[in-house]
Formats: C-alpha cells, sequence, structure tokens
C-alpha cells in the first residue's frame, strides 16, 4: 500500500511539472510577443537538477528496506495539500504573466493579487512546503533536509535577486 503511495505521488508530481512546463512556455511565447525579456537564464537548469534529485532522492529512501509511512504523515500530507493550494493560487493570480522563468515586460505593472498582496514570492513558498512535505509524508528526512538547504540556498542567493534585479524594470 506504502509503496504504491509512492509511486502515485511521484506520478501525480511528475505529470504536474511537465502541465507547469507547458503552461510556461505557453505564457512565455504570450508575454515575449508583449516585449518581455528574459533574466536569470544561467541558474534555470539548476532548478531542473534540484527537482530530479529530489524526486528521485525521497522516492530512493521510501523504498529502501519497507516503505512506510511517517507517524506525523497527516500533518505531511495537509502541508502537501497547503502547498498545492498556494501553488495553484499564485499561477491562477498571475494568469498568462505566470512562467518558470524570469519573464519581464519592461514598464509593465507588478501584480498584486491573489497572495502577491501578501507576499513578494509565494510561488516560492509552496516549492519550499513541497519539498520538505512529500518526503516527511514518508519519514524521508535526509532529503528533505538536504532539498530544503539547496532550494534556501538556490533562492536566496541567486533567484530571489535575480529576479528582484528584473523587477525594479516594472512600475
Amino acid at each position: 500500500m506504502v509503496e504504491g503511495l509512492v509511486y502515485s505521488i511521484a506520478l501525480f508530481l511528475i505529470v504536474q511539472r511537465l502541465a507547469e512546463l507547458a503552461l510556461a512556455r505557453r505564457n512565455r511565447q504570450w508575454v515575449v510577443a508583449l516585449g518581455a525579456k528574459e533574466y536569470g537564464t544561467r541558474h534555470y537548469p539548476l532548478f531542473f537538477l534540484l527537482h530530479g534529485t529530489w524526486l528521485a532522492g525521497w522516492m530512493t529512501e521510501a523504498l529502501a528496506g519497507i516503505p512506510q509511512l511517517s507517524s506525523w504523515w497527516p500533518l505531511w500530507l495537509l502541508v502537501f495539500g497547503a502547498a498545492q493550494f498556494l501553488r495553484y493560487w499564485c499561477i491562477y493570480s498571475l494568469g498568462h504573466y505566470w512562467n518558470t522563468r524570469i519573464l519581464v515586460i519592461p514598464g509593465a505593472t507588478a501584480v498584486r493579487r491573489g497572495p502577491y498582496r501578501y507576499l513578494p514570492h509565494p510561488n516560492y513558498l509552496a516549492v519550499a512546503l513541497e519539498l520538505a512535505a512529500v518526503p516527511m509524508i514518508f519519514g524521508c528526512w535526509v532529503t528533505a533536509a538536504a532539498a530544503t538547504v539547496a532550494n534556501g540556498i538556490l533562492l536566496l542567493a541567486i533567484r530571489i535577486p535575480a529576479e528582484e534585479e528584473a523587477l525594479k524594470l516594472l512600475r
């Protein structure tokens, strides 16, 4: 049963990520047609590496030996659900402007609706929650800790500064 849950969550995440990449590609074409410029392209592959390693890591850790749920799995599943809600609220709120890349239309107005009224980078919070919660459903604390630290370094040292610099072009 637990093994099936590992594969089900992994399949859900893979399909979700592929759908998000397709949406991002479509949205990118739309904003580029409006004059958007892309920033931070050099670090973009690092996030693919992080997410791929994270997925392989928690699956390997969960399936090593006898797969089992953490005694706190309901809490971690709730955190995962909250992360999904926040992720889709971000996507909905940004509409065509949502992307996995840093794309800015110079002179445009920054979006300040949905979760962006309360937090400057709510999608990153959703991802951080997910990176910690999913492995912890299965008690995979090594993957949860490693992914959380790696994500924090990438976000705080590279991604958010690049995004903040690009957002200065907005009104």
